[in-house]
């Protein structure tokens, strides 16, 4: 069906109300396949009754992915196979991490110098999956406990997924210009060609665990080293950030309201990216138009100044500084050339206000993977997580995960990072 035949669809089944919610055109990449996506890869603000964002119509579509068993026949699969490496049409894939260890040890898969030959973990469903996020009001509202305990297996509550571990090699991060002859790392043009680059920051922000000095100290800090790098762009927000510190003792509660994001004690451990191609002019839309879970600078765009600053470029780009030289489950990220042509599949984020689109990707041998090892405070490692260029010309994004170092030693503390994203327009 396609994206004219399900807004159709839609507007016929609720022509009495009446919604003036923004719906972006799905906007692919030049010689990008179809994503991997419910209703065609409409967005779900298409499906927005009076102002939910569409939540109402994503969670009734979660309980029918639920209800049809899919995930769970892969995940039984992944169960019931034989003991070793789970035979997969992406290459040969592990339940365990020390097993696919194992198996880059006695297979000597090396890696260039500087570089690392690591398991990282991928999905192995191919369609589109939900997740109710732990926020969203459904899980204490008695009127809908049935629904709640249906889609408890889902989403950032299930500790089950369709995914394993498969070999890959990872390269140094710092040495982009031995594979690109000529691009260094901590240029704009790296940002462009590959979706990931380094900046080098010295901060006063003296506590990143007090998220009003991240806010009045660091955001503008980092809105000032992005308009630097970028030649060319007008404007740089940024509206949000996470702390990761795993091994932190204080208090790690959320307070959205109050702009606190907490102190996360959770590294990403499956390959991701946290845009696609509606949830990026979404996300830049409603935190233009209506300041929606901004923690920056307040935005108070009209509609049609929205889209004039949405008509030229564009971007979202998310910026890890870590507090400590980072000693453990430093980030991987992956460039955009080596999977500039694979479909990504799509993961709905469902809150109380909007429906979040992520996405996640099968395994490619090829995937052209970097890390940053031993990050230092001082340095910024830069990711793409969207852009509004789609000829190909330019990368959309990358992806990205944690992985643990296999170098550092075993008494390695966790690392201690500070994550802001942002959006670049130019």
């Amino acid at each position: 069906m396609s994206q004219l035949q399900v807004a159709g669809k839609n507007v016929a089944a609720e022509a009495e109300e009446v919604s003036s919610a923004y719906v972006p055109p799905l906007q692919r990449t030049e010689g990008q396949p179809p994503p991997v996506a419910a209703n065609g890869g409409l967005s779900y603000m298409a499906f927005d009754r009076n102002g939910d964002a569409g939540t109402t119509v994503a969670l009734e579509d979660a309980r029918t992915e639920i209800a049809s068993g899919e995930e769970q026949r892969v995940i039984n699969m992944i169960d019931n196979a034989p003991p070793g490496p789970i035979e997969t049409q992406w290459g040969l894939g592990f339940r365990g991490y020390d097993e696919c260890v194992d198996y880059i040890r006695a297979n000597r898969i090396e890696a260039p110098e500087g570089g690392v030959a690591l398991p990282l973990r991928y999905t192995i469903y191919q369609r589109s999956t939900y997740s109710v996020v732990s926020s969203n009001a459904i899980w204490r509202d008695p009127a809908r406990a049935d629904l709640a305990e249906i889609l408890r297996g889902s989403g950032e509550l299930a500790e089950r997924r369709p995914e394993l571990y498969f070999p890959q090699v990872l390269r140094d991060a710092r040495r982009i210009g031995k594979y690109y002859p000529g691009l260094s790392p901590d240029s704009p043009e790296s940002m462009d060609r590959l979706g990931v680059s380094l900046a080098h920051l010295e901060s006063a922000c003296s506590n990143f665990y007090d998220s009003a000095e991240v806010e009045r100290v660091f955001y503008p800090e980092i809105e000032k080293l992005l308009l630097a790098f970028f030649p060319g762009a007008t404007d740089a927000l940024v509206y949000n950030h996470d702390v990761f510190d795993k091994d932190y003792a204080g208090d790690r509660t959320e307070d959205q309201d109050n702009k606190n994001p907490g102190v996360n004690s959770q590294y990403a451990n499956i390959v991701h990216n946290d845009l696609n191609d509606n949830s990026g002019r979404v996300r830049c839309r409603e935190l233009l138009t209506r300041n929606l879970r901004n923690f920056g600078r307040e935005q108070h765009y009209t509609e049609e100044e929205a889209d004039r600053k949405m008509s030229r470029r564009f971007m979202s780009i998310n910026l890890a500084k870590p507090m400590e030289t980072v000693e453990q489950f430093p980030f991987v990220l992956c460039a955009w050339p080596s999977f500039a042509d694979q479909p990504y599949i799509t993961n709905y984020r469902i809150y109380d206000d909007r429906v979040g689109e992520t996405t996640r990707f099968t395994h490619r041998p090829d995937h052209e993977w970097y890390w940053f090892p031993q990050q230092k405070p001082n340095e910024v490692s830069m990711l793409k997580c969207y852009d509004s260029v789609t000829d190909g010309s330019i990368s959309r994004w990358s992806f990205h995960t944690a992985c643990v170092d296999p170098t550092a030693p075993t008494d390695a503390r966790c690392r201690k990072n500070v994550v802001v994203r942002s959006f670049v327009f130019f």
